[in-house]
């Protein structure tokens, strides 16, 4: 048996402001959008597969010191995608860590840029190759460990 991730969930707080910052650094597409019972959800897609749902069903920011969800990755064909990616972020005021690209570790070629959705849920954009010639952050542990 084997497992491939599906399609991710996210509760937000204002789905409307969710999906237009997923539309502009992901370039997702709104498959489907709706409110039921009082909650309002969009499914984002990519290429005509269901990607992302955001359920408009929470308050306050992502509670970084309770389990759960630590972030989510998202791997791009190169680095050029990464920083792409990164001046829309920066045109969106996101939250954007480490000061822009990275790679995971010292020495290593993967890397991306590490940042937060509207309601503080972590995020990375990463390419496999092309991020080696960049310090590593120094906080003593991989990138992908720690915000």
């Amino acid at each position: 048996m084997s497992f491939q991730t599906g399609h991710i969930g996210l509760n937000v707080t204002d789905v409307e402001a969710s999906t237009e910052f997923y539309r502009r650094v992901f370039g997702f597409t709104v498959a489907r959008e709706s409110e039921e019972d009082g909650r309002r959800y969009a499914f984002l897609a990519q290429d005509g597969t269901l990607t992302l749902t955001l359920w408009q069903q929470s308050e306050g920011r992502f509670a970084t010191a309770r389990p759960g969800l630590h972030h989510l990755s998202f791997q791009v064909a190169d680095l050029e995608a990464v920083r792409r990616a990164e001046q829309v972020l920066r045109e969106l005021g996101a939250v954007v860590h480490h000061g822009g690209v990275v790679p995971h570790g010292e020495g290593t070629a993967s890397g991306g840029v590490f940042f937060e959705d509207p309601d503080g849920i972590r995020l990375e954009i990463f390419a496999p190759d092309g991020a080696g010639d960049r310090p590593a952050p120094t906080t003593g542990a991989p990138t992908c460990g720690f915000f």
